[in-house]
């Protein structure tokens, strides 16, 4: 199968594109990006051509695209992807704005093509495990959810309001939303947030907490902040403790890893899961199988919702119903 990738702008496009070379009969074709110097250092680390013109990318004999722009560009790229009839892995947030999401999904339907949301949290062993403990049935009702998406701010075009569409929130947000809507089946129904610029010199927002109740009676809250320094060993700490009728869960999808600590800080060595891979892979499994994508555009609209009507929330200071 020959895939192309489209920007290199989103730090995750670097192990995406390394699980398509380590996967059994995939090809990256080429990649495109509108930053020269950036795209052909890639095209050049990863043994193919590099086009400056994503048209011209998308005229090449490519079943699928990966697409790792900014978020602002994201509508772009995926219409254009989806006129060429080519299958799509979009980088979350899914767009920029929820009406640029919604666009994107009809355009995707009307073009017969497959769209998933670059979701990777759900292939994390630990997450994985949670959700068969939860539909066993061992932990009852699930009443509440306490919750973490902390790292630290990323800068560059992420701290551009314009192409990102937001900072902490719309960034750390939606992985958390989608991990509970996949846990439960329920739908956020109302967010009330305070956020904050609090850290950054940056004007854009980097601390955030969310209160959300769901559709059935269930609460969750999330510290989505950017509030891990630079010399923090790792640029997450995804965790969830799940609180049911019969029991607690406590959820940690980074916990695979050795603790180090000496005189140079902390350290931490990971040998677990290769998330990316694991999203790349079932995205693969999906084109070829033509089968329906794991994660679909839907999740990753009902997810951007959330963090869009947090914003909201905060601006008004009220609970804001989730559209």
């Amino acid at each position: 199968m020959k895939v192309g990738i489209i920007s290199f702008a989103h730090g995750h496009a670097y192990s995406y594109a390394n699980a398509l070379t380590e996967l059994d009969g995939v090809e990256i074709l080429g990649i495109a990006d509108e930053n020269e110097e950036r795209g052909r250092k890639a095209a050049a680390e990863f043994n193919t051509e590099y086009y400056a013109d994503y048209e011209d990318l998308l005229n090449q004999p490519i079943e699928a695209v990966v697409i790792t722009s900014e978020n602002s560009k994201h509508y772009e790229h995926v219409v254009a992807a989806a006129k060429k009839g080519k299958h799509i892995l979009c980088e979350k947030p899914l767009a920029h704005t929820a009406e640029a999401a919604q666009a994107i999904i009809d355009i995707c339907k009307e073009h017969n093509v497959i769209l998933q949301t670059a979701f990777p949290v759900r292939f994390s062993t630990p997450v994985v495990e949670a959700k068969r403990i939860i539909d066993s049935g061992d932990l009852g009702n699930i009443v509440a959810i306490k919750a973490t998406n902390r790292g630290t701010n990323p800068g560059g075009w992420f701290v551009d309001r314009e192409k990102s569409g937001g900072g902490a929130v719309i960034d750390h947000t939606v992985h958390v939303v989608d991990i509970i809507r996949w846990y439960t089946g329920a739908e956020v129904k109302e967010v009330y947030a305070e956020i904050g610029n609090l850290i950054s010199d940056y004007d854009i927002d980097d601390c955030g907490q969310l209160t959300m109740e769901f559709d059935n009676n269930m609460f969750a809250t999330l510290d989505c902040s950017w509030s891990r320094n630079d010399a923090y060993p790792t640029w997450g700490d995804v965790m969830l403790e799940i609180v049911g009728t019969r029991g607690t869960l406590s959820v940690d999808a980074f916990g695979q890893k050795t603790n180090l600590y000496n005189r140079d800080g902390a350290h931490w060595d990971f040998w677990g899961d290769d998330m990316d891979r694991g999203l790349v892979e079932d995205f693969i499994s999906s084109v070829r199988e033509g089968k329906n994508p794991s994660i679909t555009g839907e999740d990753g609209l009902k997810a951007l919702s959330v963090a869009i009507a947090a914003y909201e929330s905060s601006k008004k200071q009220v609970p804001v119903q989730v559209n």
